[in-house]
């Protein structure tokens, strides 16, 4: 149907699409802000806000460690990818956006508790961000939908490359949390997914058209 916001071309597609473009541009100067608060206080943000890897009192970084950063290069390092990602899924609705992140979070920063190198401190959007490609990624492969898997081309072409870093090639890079991230995506794209209509056809041969719920 012309208003329906998944389909591509509507207004309300393209409305969507904006709105959800404009929230994350917002989202990204409270993560500098946030920066310029931890360099004024000397890191102190990102010492008892990151993960510690089986230390009780740092599973509060799992909520708290994609929005620190080591520093402004880290930060503008996920920015970008950040807010091109985060569009895409924010503009499949807010609530499924919600539950995508929240999973999101949980399995990146959950992963990299339990399996990340002891006596270290992890920090950074990057887990989410590779959570986001792993949703985006997969999503149209679970939905069988033609825009759905056009983003996952997109996105595949734009960020593919990236896919590196579940890999234990750094070991300034914790490659735990981007692997567990897109994991993390991988499992929102199937839990959550937009599940498709039937489309029943009566006796006579006539399609009959569904209301969008």
């Amino acid at each position: 149907m012309d208003g329906d916001v998944n389909r591509f071309g509507t207004v309300p597609f393209y409305a969507a699409l904006g709105r959800a473009f404009v929230a994350m541009c917002a989202v990204i100067p409270v993560l500098f802000v946030i920066e310029l608060i931890d360099i004024a206080t000397g890191h102190w943000l990102d010492q008892a806000g990151g993960i510690r890897p089986r230390e009780l009192g740092g599973l509060d970084g799992v909520v708290f460690a994609p929005l620190l950063h080591a520093n402004f290069t880290h930060l503008y390092g996920n920015s970008v990818p950040l807010l091109v990602t985060g569009t895409f899924v924010l503009a499949t609705g807010v609530k499924r956006f919600l539950l995508v992140t929240a999973t999101i979070v949980l399995f990146s920063g959950l992963g990299d508790w339990l399996v990340g190198p002891a006596n270290t401190v992890a920090i950074g959007a990057s887990g989410v961000v590779f959570g986001y490609l792993g949703f985006l990624l997969v999503r149209g492969i679970v939905e069988r939908n033609w825009w759905s898997i056009a983003v996952s081309v997109l996105i595949g072409i734009l960020f593919g490359w990236t896919l590196g870093g579940i890999l234990p090639t750094d070991q300034r890079i914790s490659w735990q949390a981007h692997l567990f991230g897109l994991i993390g995506g991988v499992v929102a794209a199937i839990l959550f997914r937009r599940k498709r209509e039937e489309t029943p056809i009566d006796p006579l041969g006539s399609t009959v058209i569904l209301p969008p719920q």
